[in-house]
């Protein structure tokens, strides 16, 4: 698949991936408003949690305007209208340097929306992939969640061996920025039932 290239509808889901994941990278891409409107600003955000507390308070929050305090996971490439090539937006986890007091890191995709209310239903060519090194742990179009401002895209779990395992986790909803921030953690890991997005915004 050529970089930023997206088939409609096209997902490749992964419940488990071999244990012991070193370093991750999610991208993100999204075409720039129409001439005129106001800019399309979309981020990626992480948020830590403690082996005690993994769905509780996160420790930090990684984003465009706020870094990682250990230097583990950071923003390589950041964009505030979607113009550019391809993956405008990329964020590198690297796991295996995380503290062993971190138990969990979520990853999350949300819409700003000082422009006026946007979902991912009103962002054209909008799409996310997680992928360590060469292997494509998620590529996701945002159609589940069209109608949500915010989702969660995977969830990074520490197993009993220490090792790190990916979940992912496609969970629509309807914050702001910052309320999402701290509502992310709480989603738990998706169980057999209803596609996400067919529930209230923000319940797993």
């Amino acid at each position: 698949m050529a970089p930023g290239r997206f088939e409609a509808g096209r997902r490749r889901p992964v419940s488990s991936v071999g244990k012991g994941l070193e370093k991750a990278e999610v991208r993100l891409k999204w075409d720039p408003s129409p001439l005129g409107e106001p800019p399309r600003h979309l981020d990626i955000v992480a948020a830590t949690y403690s082996v005690d507390d993994p769905h509780g308070r996160p420790v930090y929050i990684v984003h465009y305007d706020s870094r990682s305090p250990d230097g583990t996971i950071n923003m390589t490439r950041h964009s505030q209208t979607g113009q550019g090539f391809g993956f405008v937006e990329v964020m590198v986890l690297e796991l295996d340097r995380l503290a062993s007091s971190f138990g969990r890191v979520v990853v999350g995709v949300v819409i700003h929306q000082d422009g006026g209310r946007r979902t991912f239903g009103d962002i054209s060519n909008g799409g996310v992939v997680v992928v360590e090194r060469y292997t494509e742990l998620l590529v996701d179009d945002f159609a589940r969640v069209a109608g949500s401002t915010a989702t969660t895209v995977a969830e990074f779990v520490r197993d009993s061996s220490k090792g790190w395992e990916f979940h992912e986790m496609i969970r629509g909803f309807d914050s702001d920025p910052l309320p999402f921030t701290l509502e992310m953690g709480a989603v738990h890991r998706p169980s057999p039932g209803p596609l996400p997005g067919t529930s209230p915004a923000g319940t797993a």
